[in-house]
């Protein structure tokens, strides 16, 4: 049997439009599709050739939610590796994210930040020696 591959992720966002934006400047994804989706609500897919994240948004504004980890379907996070770890942190902070929880372990650094829907992004860099 072939391994599996991840294709997508969708999640619920305040603003599609506003959270591509920033994921173009910080990770330098492209729009692959943008249209009417579920609901009478709008959805964006951005991402490289491979794989993509939708951003979904309601017709009517979304529900803010608890920690997620409480919750049972609760997005904990989202893991995105990078090739140059601060580069990322420096795009992510130009935009006004807060980052935290800097680790450097085993497999490499990373740090997080929540997004403007509060939803939280780990960002990692694998050792490659």
């Amino acid at each position: 049997m072939s391994q599996a591959i991840l294709e997508h992720v969708n999640y619920t966002t305040k603003n599609p439009q506003k959270t591509a934006a920033w994921m173009q400047k910080v990770f330098g994804w492209t729009i692959r599709w943008e249209g009417p989706a579920l609901n009478d609500g709008y959805t964006i897919h951005i991402g490289g050739d491979a794989f993509y994240i939708a951003l979904y948004a309601p017709a009517e504004a979304p529900l803010a939610s608890s920690d997620p980890h409480s919750v049972q379907n609760g997005l904990n996070h989202l893991g995105v590796i990078v090739e140059d770890l601060a580069a990322t942190e420096v795009a992510a902070k130009a935009l006004g994210f807060v980052t935290y929880g800097h680790a450097d372990y085993a497999p490499g650094q990373r740090f997080y930040f929540k997004d403007d829907s509060d939803v939280e992004f780990e960002i990692v860099s694998y050792r490659t020696d």
